[in-house]
């Protein structure tokens, strides 16, 4: 077992007294990654929109690009997060790699762009679960029924509720549930591939699954397609750096919280490009699927393929698998609420990261991620492509947040003298680098328009979204918080020994 003693002595180090109970394994913090990374919920939502923009083949190669680029930047956050074990995660990464002026705001920064990347990122996962559950319906009344926009946002709101309560029972049963999550995560996805492709009467061919392009989008310029439709892989990872933010809860966390966030891409990596190519050979009839009358093109696949019953088995399959998703990615969203608070940095900070007296979990930062995933849904009372511009702030906003820390170590190499157990040597700025250029063209590639002509009921809003919180946050600092935020600090007091991370840290 690992000595948990020696967890705590590390985070003091960092300037932190263990307020949180360290019960997770290590296998339990790469679920908490692969569960919110989770394949059948980021591709079953948008494999439609991956239909349009570009079809089968950017949907096959554009995942394999993806996949490497991403291992690339999971590869550089760990690197930092085995060095810095912490639930504060990459907003106190920044700090402790920036020189004493820039501390500060590049803390702040951080943290406001991974807390607006992981409240958009869930509710957009309870989002597209509202969909499915209504697709389930769709198919159980034999297409006759159609969710309207007021009854999925009902669903959501219930679904918030749920994994709300179910995140407020304590450390054992996060560690029961995270534990079936895994398996879930992996079963689920073969388990449908297995079932379309056993029972689909026909067969696409190699040529569709890998060299078939299809332009739905209106766009005429075809590279602009491809760039487009690799949302829906880049979308799907997402959120490995629950895996961080989980390292206060978890035992050897300098070796698990790395290897968490590496193991969990690569697992999703290999079983989602087996879930897109087993469903594309699944396919009966393209243009029923992208024009579905159950609102959820994978539910159409599966039913095309098999019959009613085993669709809708296979849905609520899924849907458990999406809901146990649900659950993780409110596990790190509230982490980040709590560590973010805990350093002074959210109105009402008090409340925020007050932790459970018997639980010793962020009891009050559970239930304000619940109340923000709700209100999130209420666009699409009004607009259908609300979900799509959730999914392109929670890209943007999680990936500026996973670069700035790496940005700030490659600038500042001197402030990283002390590498963690996972560490890679003097391939360490190569991937950092690549990195950083990959997180440039997604930042720049997902503010643009997904369809042409551009209307107010298809605009990307994410381009006017993502740049009220930029200017909101960096006004924020610059006409208030520059006064009273100092970064990242301690609360264990004035032990002489605890790095205390500051503005005027040396």
């Amino acid at each position: 077992m690992a000595d948990t003693t020696a967890d705590e002595a590390m985070l003091a180090q960092l300037g932190y007294k263990q307020e949180l109970k360290r019960e997770l394994s290590s296998f339990t913090n790469l679920g908490t990654s692969m569960s919110t990374i989770c394949i059948c919920s980021g591709l079953t939502s948008l494999f439609g929109f991956g239909l349009v923009t570009g079809g089968p083949v950017v949907m096959t190669w554009g995942w394999i690009i993806v996949a490497f680029f991403t291992m690339m930047v999971g590869l550089a956050m760990a690197e930092i997060c085995s060095a810095f074990p912490t639930s504060g995660g990459l907003y106190y990464w920044a700090a402790r790699l920036s020189r004493p002026r820039h501390k500060a705001l590049a803390s702040w920064m951080t943290g406001w762009f991974n807390l607006l990347g992981q409240v958009a990122v869930t509710a957009g996962v309870v989002f597209g679960l509202s969909l499915m559950i209504g697709a389930t319906a769709s198919i159980a009344s034999d297409l006759t029924y159609t969710p309207t926009p007021a009854v999925i946002v009902a669903i959501h709101i219930s679904l918030a509720l749920s994994i709300g309560f179910a995140n407020s029972l304590g450390p054992k049963v996060m560690n029961y549930i995270m534990l079936v999550s895994t398996v879930w995560q992996v079963v689920t996805p073969f388990l449908l591939v297995v079932v379309v492709l056993a029972k689909a009467p026909i067969k696409q061919t190699p040529s569709f699954v890998f060299t078939e392009f299809k332009n739905g989008t209106g766009i005429e310029s075809i590279p602009w397609v491809v760039l487009v439709g690799l949302l829906t892989s880049q979308f799907t990872f997402t959120g490995y750096d629950a895996s961080a933010h989980m390292t206060e809860e978890t035992k050897n966390a300098a070796v698990a919280g790395p290897a968490g966030i590496v193991l969990a891409i690569a697992v999703s990596a290999a079983t989602g490009f087996f879930f897109i190519v087993g469903l594309l050979f699944g396919i009966q009839d393209y243009d029923s699927v992208i024009s579905t009358a159950t609102g959820l093109p994978l539910a159409q696949i599966l039913l095309d393929a098999t019959d009613k019953n085993t669709a809708i088995f296979l849905m609520v399959v899924n849907c458990i698998c999406c809901w146990f998703a649900c659950y993780s990615c409110l596990l790190a969203n509230s982490r980040v609420i709590y560590a973010f608070s805990r350093d002074g940095a959210m109105p009402f900070s008090f409340l925020w990261h007050q932790i459970h007296p018997k639980l010793r979990i962020p009891m009050n930062a559970n239930w304000l991620a619940c109340i923000l995933y709700s209100i999130l849904a209420l666009p699409y009372l009004g607009n259908s492509t609300a979900f799509t511009a959730i999914t392109s702030i929670a890209t943007i906003g999680l990936y500026i947040s996973y670069g700035i820390p790496i940005v700030c170590k490659l600038m500042n190499p001197d402030l990283f003298e002390k590498p963690g157990p996972f560490n890679l040597g003097r391939w360490s700025n190569l991937v950092g680098y690549i990195s950083i250029v990959w997180i440039m063209l997604i930042t720049c590639l997902f503010v643009l328009p997904t369809a042409m002509p551009v209307t107010a009921v298809n605009m990307n809003y994410a381009c006017v979204l993502v740049g009220a919180v930029l200017f909101g946050a960096y006004g924020t600092y610059a006409l208030s918080a520059h006064r009273w935020f100092n970064g990242p600090v301690t609360n264990i007091g004035n032990d002489e020994d605890v790095v205390v991370v500051s503005k005027t840290a040396a």
